[in-house]
Order: C-alpha cells, then structure tokens, then sequence
C-alpha cells in the first residue's frame, strides 16, 4: 500500500439499525486512520446519538466536501444530510423518513465517488422494508448501485482470511441456479473475475471452479453438468488465456484456496460459497462489488433492528470493510469492466 492514504466514503445506513453505532465503534480504532482518511455520509444528530450510545470519545467535524475533512484519530469528519428528524426516530422500527435517508447517503456517496473525490465505499447495513415505505424502487444496495452507477451485472466477491470467493449466480432458487451453468455463462465469468482482480491489482489470478454435484459427478456417475457445460466453460476461459482449473469438488476447494493453493474460488450457487465464507469467519466476511466504476466494500450482515441503540452490536464486520477498502483502493483502477 501507498504512503497516501485514501478517502473512503462511510454511507451511515439506515438511522434505525446498528450502522452508525458499529461505525462509530469503528472508528474507535486507530489503525483505521494510520489505513485511509474515512469520512462519513450521513446526518451529524444521528452519529452523535451513536457516539453517546457507544460510549465513544470522539468528536464531529461537520465538512461540506471530502477535501475539508482533518482525518484525525479521534475527530469523524462527516457530510451532514440534515435529513433526520431526532423526535420521530425510533431504533429498531421501520421508517419511511430512515429509508429516505439511507438512500441518500448512498446516492452521495456514489456522486463523490464517480466524480473521483473518494476513492471507494464500504457501506452499511441498510432495510428493505424501510426503503419501501420511503417509496425508494430499490430492494438493496446491489441494485442501487447498478442503476447509480449505470452498471449491469455487477459481480459479487467475498474476501475472508485471504480467501476470494465469487459468484456464478446469486438470488435464485437451486433449481433455476442450475439452469443458469452454461458453458458460456462459466466461460464469460471467469474472464469477467480475472479482470476484477486484475483492478484491484491482484497480480497472480489462479481461479478454480467448484464443483456441482458430489465429487464433481464423478465423469457423470452422480450427474452429467459437469460434463456438459461446467467443466467445457473451464477449458473454453483457459483457451482465452485464464488461469483457471476444475471442477474441483466443493468439499475441498474452499479449503485448498484457504490455504493458498488458489486466488479465488468460483462459486456456482449463493449458499455453496456463502456457507464456506461465514464458517471461516462470519464477522470477517466482507463482500465486494466488482464492475463498478469505484470500488465499493460492504458488511455481510443487516441492519439488526433487535439490538439497534443498545450499543450490543460488534464493529468487527465494519472495522474489516472500511480496512479492505484501504488495501485495495490505492491499487484499484476506476476503467469499466466492458
């Protein structure tokens, strides 16, 4: 990494749940500093109520543009929305005004981002309920970003203990995920994966693609996919200069790229890849969006309305999503994925 810290860009979530408690937890800790220069998106009366919550010394420093901000242990230099009103808001509740909210910060997060003044995201948990109420036509954070971002098809990549895992297919029932394993689909993947890696600046790319069925089928005694499509799209990315290998059966390869033997995994379904990242570490686990034209981190978790304003949550998850933005966005190159 670079002597240079970078400013990262801190979307509070929704004022409701736990994001600015485990932001103001957060950054508690100074290695987040000696990291990157964080300032946070949101509204200054929400954060300070989290400061009190969390028991945090640390001052407000209200800023207007990233560029004012002092980024110094101890001060959180924040954009202030003014978008909250203190005596309507309830922790744990869904709200329109809180949904409103979220996504403002967001939306601002990305015009900096896009206009180059941060350098990358690592966002908080935001509500799907509070974003319906608010009217908001958007079910997540994915999907936002695609249409702020005027990107389609971002790729999702989980990094946990060095271990890269991505997804071949994500929100789809078992059944339709399998209809999705094309050769072609494998083929334009991991081409898709080597060039996310190469702009995060991950010199050696070595991918291996998990398998389907028990023992990867077994030549096509336990199915025939990976006969068929899976294991053709792999020698079809190779012949286009990929580093890829497999099938390799699922219940080995998390372990083998664990341990170093690849760079990344490519996962064929949410849960296969989902249920090896969080056994390894569940608060570590932290996703990326790929394809944008920022770099964009992110907790792996929601927004915890059970336990929001009890200062109970951890900022372990947070603490990781802000460091990984600072690892990766000195090396990170803002072309378009094509």
């Amino acid at each position: 990494m670079t002597n240079e810290r970078a400013i990262i860009a801190i979307p509070m979530g929704d004022p409701a749940g736990i994001g600015p408690e485990i932001t103001a937890k957060s950054l508690v800790n100074e290695d987040i500093y000696n990291m990157c220069k964080p300032v946070v998106i949101g509204d200054a009366k929400v954060f300070a109520k989290a400061i009190e919550i969390v028991e945090a010394s640390l001052k407000i420093n209200v800023i207007e543009k990233p560029e004012e901000g002092k980024y110094e242990f101890g001060t959180v230099d924040i954009i202030d929305l003014k978008n909250i009103d203190m005596d309507q808001l309830q922790y744990g509740e869904v709200q329109a005004q809180c949904g409103k909210a979220a996504f403002e910060y967001i939306k601002t997060s990305v015009d900096l981002a896009k206009e180059g003044t941060v350098k990358a995201l690592a966002t908080t948990p935001i509500n799907k309920e509070s974003l319906k109420a608010a009217k908001v036509p958007y079910i997540g954070h994915t999907e936002m970003l695609e249409d702020l971002a005027d990107t389609k098809d971002p790729l999702t990549m989980f990094q946990v203990n060095g271990m890269r895992i991505f997804f071949l297919t994500r929100h789809l029932s078992l059944k339709a995920a399998i209809a999705q394993m094309t050769k072609e689909r494998v083929r334009d993947y991991l081409n898709r994966c080597d060039k996310a890696l190469q702009r995060l600046g991950v010199e050696n790319r070595k991918f291996a693609v998990a398998g389907l069925n028990p023992h990867s089928g077994e030549g096509g005694l336990f199915g025939m996919e990976e006969v068929d499509e899976i294991g053709p799209g792999i020698e079809a990315a190779v012949q286009d200069g990929i580093d890829a290998v497999g099938p390799v059966p699922a219940d080995s390869v998390f372990f083998q790229a664990l341990n170093g033997k690849y760079d990344a995994v490519l996962s064929l379904y949410h849960d296969q890849g989902h249920i090896a990242a969080k056994m390894t570490d569940f608060h570590r686990t932290i996703s990326i969006t790929n394809g944008l034209p920022f770099l964009r981190t992110s907790v792996d978790h929601g927004t915890a309305f059970d336990i929001a304003g009890k200062n109970i949550a951890s900022s372990v998850s947070m603490e990781e999503c802000i460091k990984l933005a600072a690892e990766y966005a000195p090396k990170f190159t803002r072309d378009t994925l094509g």
